[in-house]
């Protein structure tokens, strides 16, 4: 069915809509890549096999119109606990840990008697929950972006229109001239969700603006922070609102050409995204005359080769060319002379996914949401020593404190909340002194640290906060793509102190060589990556210097994980002499007679820790 006026797109909206009331029951399940991997996928299938045998199964068709139950591969649920998980609607019941010898009874029980299956219910501290909407995890969400995410089927445009998926493109397209869409999106101050949080409208205006023959749109979906996964959640669940934005934007800024970005490791985002590029050409949202205004936009994916790299602006265009993705020296910049020397629209995934909200709801609904000048939502992946980790969606200006232990459900097994790690290998660790502190761009500009794409890491009292600063180090040095030397050189340089610094060979002057170091990178670096890649040192330099002093002084890790400064002694009061110690050390570190005590011979101890593993008698000490 082509859509070729706005009469037309009134009567498939209010088809689709129909036809999904039409399903009484809809069954939701958690049908995304990770999902997949706990089993998803098989319960859907024996699901889908046991629905049909009762004559129940009701596809969202058109034209049959048939009543009975919908099922739904759902896309990201959010918390990523307990998975494979099953949302029934309109009962609300989120059944957890489903398995494929469950499903007889949740057809039967559930879906035909309405009852809910109490051992499936999802649980928290001995507490059953009977509806999502009151677990813990949810209530303090806010989901536009992710709106959509577990609760339409993510691979039906039909379920994407029902939901008003387009009435935004239709009415930018016969209500508004490309000048009032720009300006919409200014006046929403929409800002960039891909890290650096650049005004979304002056971008948009400023490719607009330009005089070229040809101009293009991109979507950044190249998300390569360690422990992010936003993008790819929006990209799986809901890749109609993606594509949507980018032809509104195709549309404002008069490019007619597309790329989505999308790194090869994610499979199932780049056939969801490719199944919707041809629903949406086939219902007349792509192509040739869209909804016959004479608009002509069209879109491909883009495979990525999987730098993090390219997960810059300049260095993605370079990639898409069939080159190598390096960053290019600005100015001029991406609004001028983007892909192929064109003027280039590019933003990531997230931004886009807010624009057909912003276009229906307006852009004072919008600026209503949020925190002064941070206009919206922010969707974070939280992962890390937090109880409940997964996907989240919070208004701009949620603090710290309710993200960690309102929603995540604080730090398991007794432990003490010690620092956040927030925007990627880019970012920077934050205290417990900032838990009160609203997260916006501005807010985390002020003490150091960056949004970053979303990743939000919680770190726990057994972590040592300058081995976590090495670590990112590491990731950033080894992604470096060597065009410029201050990255080049410079993260090589820090890196070396860090790896001094953990194994007891540093001393303070290296601490004055790092922050000297870090600012030159800074400073000297060609792209946004080299700009940001000494944060993690910088940060934990400023609120956990007294963990580098305790390294370089004492010689001590005080959280004990830096192996190279630990001491492991036998404590000869406990020793039962049993030599098991003995029998596994591999550098033969232990000496000593059978049923008398064991010492350790530290000049050959490579403090492995095996010993204090294996000891049945608690005998040995890490000191």
């Amino acid at each position: 069915m082509k859509i070729i006026s706005m009469q037309d797109y009134n009567r498939l909206s209010d088809l689709c809509a129909r036809a999904l009331d039409n399903q009484q029951i809809k069954v939701l399940v958690s049908a995304d890549t990770a999902g997949f991997a706990v089993g998803a996928l098989e319960v859907y299938h024996k699901l889908h096999e046991l629905i049909r045998e009762q004559g129940l199964l009701a596809d969202l068709d058109l034209h049959q119109q048939k009543t009975g139950i919908g099922l739904k591969k759902g896309g990201c649920f959010g918390c990523f606990e307990g998975g494979p998980l099953v949302n029934i609607l309109p009962h609300d019941y989120l059944y957890q840990e489903v398995k494929e010898e469950d499903c007889a009874e949740i057809v039967q029980t559930t879906l035909i008697e309405g009852k809910p299956i109490e051992r499936l219910l999802f649980k928290r501290d001995g507490v059953i929950y009977k509806s999502q909407d009151e677990i813990p995890y949810y209530k303090k969400q806010l989901k536009l972006v992710l709106g959509n995410c577990g609760k339409i089927d993510a691979e039906s445009i039909e379920e994407y229109i029902a939901q008003g998926g387009y009435r935004g493109l239709a009415k930018c397209v016969y209500e508004m001239t490309p000048e009032q869409v720009c300006q919409t999106i200014s006046d929403s101050k929409l800002r960039g969700r891909g890290g650096g949080g650049f005004p979304a409208g002056r971008k948009w205006e400023s490719v607009r603006r330009q005089n070229a023959d040809k101009k293009y749109v991109i979507c950044n979906g190249d998300e390569g922070d360690p422990g992010a996964f936003m993008d790819r959640c929006i990209m799986e669940g809901d890749p109609h609102a993606v594509i949507e934005g980018m032809v509104i934007g195709g549309y404002a800024s008069g490019a007619n050409y597309g790329y989505i970005y999308v790194r090869a490791e994610y499979p199932l985002a780049v056939a969801r995204l490719q199944k919707a590029i041809n629903q949406a050409r086939e219902y007349g949202f792509l192509g040739e005359n869209i909804l016959s205004t004479g608009f002509n936009f069209d879109l491909k994916i883009s495979k990525g080769a999987g730098a993090f790299v390219c997960g810059e602006g300049s260095a993605l265009q370079e990639s898409i060319q069939g080159k190598r993705g390096v960053p290019r020296v600005r100015p001029p910049r991406t609004v001028e002379r983007g892909l192929w020397e064109k003027p280039t629209l590019l933003n990531n995934v997230e931004t886009f996914a807010n624009v057909p909200y912003i276009i229906l709801k307006g852009p004072e609904w919008f600026v209503s949401i949020g925190s002064p000048n941070n206009s919206g939502t922010k969707a974070f992946a939280l992962a890390g020593n937090v109880r409940d980790s997964g996907l989240i969606e919070v208004p701009m200006g949620t603090t710290f404190g309710e993200v960690v232990f309102e929603i995540g459900g604080g730090v398991p097994d007794g432990r003490r909340f010690k620092a956040v790690q927030i925007g990627g290998p880019s970012g920077g660790c934050l205290t417990e002194a900032h838990l009160d502190l609203p997260i916006d761009f501005d807010s985390l500009d002020e003490v150091g640290a960056m949004m970053g794409s979303g990743g939000m890491v919680v770190i726990d009292d057994r972590s040592c906060m300058v081995e976590v600063a090495r670590f990112f180090m590491s990731f950033t040095q080894k992604e470096s793509c060597g065009k410029c030397v201050p990255c080049r050189e410079g993260t090589k340089r820090m890196l070396e102190i860090m790896e001094r610094i953990v194994d007891g060979k540093g001393s303070e002057d290296d601490l004055a060589i790092l922050e000297d170091l870090s600012g030159t990178v800074r400073l000297g670096s060609l792209c946004g990556l080299g700009k940001s890649a000494a944060n993690p040192i910088l940060s934990t330099l400023r609120y956990f210097k007294d963990e580098y002093i305790s390294h370089v002084r004492e010689k001590k890790c005080p959280a004990g994980v830096c192996k190279k400064l630990s001491t492991y002694v036998i404590m000869a009061e406990t020793c039962k002499g049993c030599a098991k110690c003995k029998k596994i050390c591999p550098a033969q570190a232990i000496e000593g007679v059978v049923k008398n005590p064991f010492a350790i011979i530290q000049e050959k101890c490579v403090k492995c820790g095996v010993c204090l593993e294996t000891c049945p008698f608690n005998a040995i000490r890490e000191a």
